[in-house]
């Protein structure tokens, strides 16, 4: 599975998906996996609650915002392949990171979910056939592939590593 049609999503996503290199899909899930595994486990607990600015999640809100997203998502990629015409909604990714409370638990821990989590989505993909790829649905204000989801998942993830990697470890180790 490769690059979707940029009619197949809206135009805000097309920020992420732009991001992911044109290989198999879950190739690119799987090899993900390992890379920010390798991250998180990369740097202390304390380097995980740095935030670059007041106003910022920290590292561990970051990835909670990753695994958030993931699942929603992966949820929607799920209904709309089963065919389920029900209109759902969006999400506001600042409340739940308010709610989520990934800065009290142990960096371990939400590396082991986002583990969890990944490896559930690459086995949701997998388990898709092609005309379920290609079937659409509705949420928020926008229509949406099935197939266009692991690659905004994907770049999502690419952007945020990013983030994390530039902003927040060039600028922790200064400031701790």
């Amino acid at each position: 599975m490769y690059h979707p049609n940029t009619s197949e999503y809206p135009p805000y996503f097309h920020r992420y998906i732009k991001l992911v290199p044109d290989e198999d899909i879950v190739f690119v899930l799987e090899e993900q996996l390992e890379k920010t595994v390798r991250l998180l486990d990369s740097f202390s607990e304390e380097v995980s609650r740095f935030r670059y600015a007041k106003d910022k999640w920290s590292i561990k809100e970051v990835i909670g915002h990753i695994i958030d997203t993931e699942r929603i998502f992966s949820y929607r990629a799920l209904r709309f392949a089963r065919n389920d015409p029900a209109h759902l909604h969006g999400f506001d990714q600042d409340t739940y990171v308010q709610a989520s409370g990934y800065n009290d638990r142990a960096l371990v821990d939400i590396r082991d979910e986002y583990m969890t989590v990944r490896n559930a989505t690459i086995s949701l993909i997998r388990s898709f056939d092609e005309e379920s790829l290609q079937r659409v649905g509705k949420t928020s204000d926008y229509s949406i592939s099935v197939r266009s989801i692991p690659f905004i998942l994907a770049g999502h993830e690419i952007h945020h590593r990013s983030v994390i990697e530039n902003l927040y470890l060039n600028r922790s180790s200064s400031q701790l």
